[in-house]
């Protein structure tokens, strides 16, 4: 257990080295491409990476550390742009909508980013002659609207972000989502309603082992659903106490039992946006951009891949974990709490639930009706400080500091930059969502699932805005791919915390985990891709 600890702390000094030297690098301007503001956010996004993948500092602390970078260091109000000013080159259109400006008025090499009636926007040119101080594009426009082609004295293409943009994530709907489902969480937990569910689910699977596992990978996802991955986990492990005691000691079902929590909180996670922290980054990444995915859509369009997976993780642990068990006598018979406080917990949960599912017939996003249960859980002291102060703020920080990297990376080029370096005309884009894909699950097995969607997510979402590919590439199920691709990543103990306590328990090697993950992950990519291909098309 010391060695252990010596190698991660050697592992965190070397990646603090790799994090600081490496930013230190890219802020010198090494790539002529680059603005001023895209050496500084692929420096933040360098040490970022990582510090979440090393971790000498919190994962969460990270993610306060990119908001606060990327504030003084790219924001107006900070000491390196608070005196920046555009110097405006003022463009008569044509009829044969040909011009010269200088090359501190590009965008990119495709666009030119154009002052028009109080707006900005950019407008697609083609460059037809360049020299080192200017170009000749042409380009279509409004002949009868003079043009202003924008261009930053520290950096050109570059319109400095309000601190308040930046720090706004905190507050984003997506974060007020996820708080409002930690706090129906945290009142199931504290009035007994997760444990009482349980019971109530499992009865109908009677005494055979088969089926009793089947039940409580059921009821496992199904609380993961609307729960903590984390939470659920921790909870289940001590609903399935006395269906262990009641096993042999050397009967192979104890680690079917086992091993049935972690796995099914980590794919009933993936049935609604607020299951697990890599869905909300999805709905983020794509809200950016004026995308939104209802509560019920992300529902029908997750949940049959979400049950065919759980099936297929049924079948895996009940044929490779046999029992000579014919059946098993459980005790079933928890009660709902029937207080008053629990009482109004079941209709705020109800409520919002329905609200919810039906998003689409009464048009209230699901951030706003996350509101519904932070305000009236707190009524009468239904949840108190303490519950408050025990809700999962870091991950929340998480998540905000994603969404704030991704925001950088977007709006000072680096993204489209990192996109366009690889030619992915020439990639099928089934391929392409393989690699997205397979890249997620490799690294979501060795460092946080969060983590990983947080890096990969906006280079998902640049790509369809930036490569030209056309209608072929569809944003929502890219990131959709990389969000479920990291769900499902749960090879190793440190994959996911539903791991990590199933390993705690002692009743689970490591070696039949990473069997069981492997298995999924394996069968599961590929049939993600499938229903992305085939399903989810319908839809977006």
């Amino acid at each position: 257990m010391k060695n252990n600890r010596t190698i991660l702390k050697k592992f965190e000094f070397i990646g603090l080295v790799i994090g600081l030297l490496g930013s230190a690098f890219f802020l010198t301007g090494p790539f002529d491409s680059l603005t001023v503001a895209g050496h500084i956010s692929l420096a933040i996004f360098w040490l970022a990476a990582w510090f979440y993948i090393s971790e000498p500092i919190p994962v969460y602390a990270t993610s306060l550390l990119v908001m606060l970078l990327g504030a003084l260091l790219l924001s107006k109000e900070g000491p390196i742009f608070i005196n920046a000013k555009p110097d405006l080159y003022t463009l008569s259109t044509d009829s044969t909508g040909i011009g010269i400006v200088p090359n501190s008025a590009l965008f990119n090499q495709n666009s030119i980013l154009v002052y028009e009636k109080g707006n900005w926007r950019t407008e697609p040119v083609s460059i037809s002659k360049s020299t080192d101080s200017e170009s000749t594009i042409s380009f279509t426009a409004n002949t009868n609207v003079p043009i202003a082609a924008n261009a930053y004295t520290l950096n050109s293409g570059y319109e400095p972000l309000s601190y308040k943009t930046i720090f706004g994530t905190l507050a984003n709907p997506i974060i007020v989502l996820f708080l409002g489902g930690f706090m129906l969480a945290r009142g199931a937990v504290k009035y007994k309603l997760d444990n009482a569910l349980t019971a109530y689910l499992l009865r109908p699977f009677g005494k055979k082992p088969a089926f009793i596992l089947f039940g409580l990978i059921l009821v496992t996802a199904i609380l993961s659903a609307f729960m903590s991955n984390t939470a659920t986990t921790a909870m289940m492990m001590t609903v399935i106490l006395p269906i262990i005691a009641a096993v042999p000691d050397n009967d192979k079902f104890k680690t079917a039992i086992v091993l049935s929590i972690p796995v099914a909180a980590n794919i009933g996670g993936i049935a609604t946006p607020i299951g697990t922290p890599p869905n909300a980054i999805v709905v983020a990444a794509l809200a950016q951009h004026k995308i939104s995915i209802p509560f019920s859509d992300w529902v029908i369009m997750a949940l049959p891949f979400t049950l065919v997976l759980l099936f297929l993780a049924w079948f895996l642990l009940h044929t490779l974990f046999k029992t000579d068990l014919k059946e098993l006598n459980l005790d079933v018979n928890a009660k709902f709490n029937k207080s008053p406080k629990a009482i109004f917990l079941y209709f705020v949960f109800g409520f919002t639930i329905l609200l919810w599912f039906t998003e689409n017939l009464h048009g209230i996003p699901s951030g706003m009706v996350a509101f519904v249960p932070i305000t009236l859980l707190t009524f009468g002291t239904v949840l108190d400080k303490n519950d408050i102060h025990s809700l999962s703020w870091e991950v929340l920080w998480l998540v905000a500091g994603g969404m704030s990297l991704g925001m950088l990376l977007d709006k000072t080029g680096v993204a489209v930059w990192i996109i366009q370096a690889i030619d992915w005309s020439m990639f099928n884009i089934v391929i392409i969502l393989l690699v997205f894909a397979v890249i997620g699950w490799i690294l979501a097995n060795f460092m946080s699932h969060t983590v990983t969607a947080t890096l990969l997510m906006p280079l998902g979402v640049s790509l369809g805005v930036s490569a030209n590919l056309g209608d072929s590439y569809n944003v929502v199920i890219a990131t959709m791919v990389i969000g479920i691709a990291t769900s499902i990543s749960m090879i190793l103990p440190i994959s996911t915390p539903p791991n990590a306590i199933a390993v705690a328990t002692n009743l689970v090697n490591t070696k039949d985990m990473a069997k069981i993950g492997l298995i999924i992950g394996l069968i599961g990519i590929p049939l993600m891709l499938t229903f992305a291909w085939f399903y989810w098309t319908l839809f977006y």
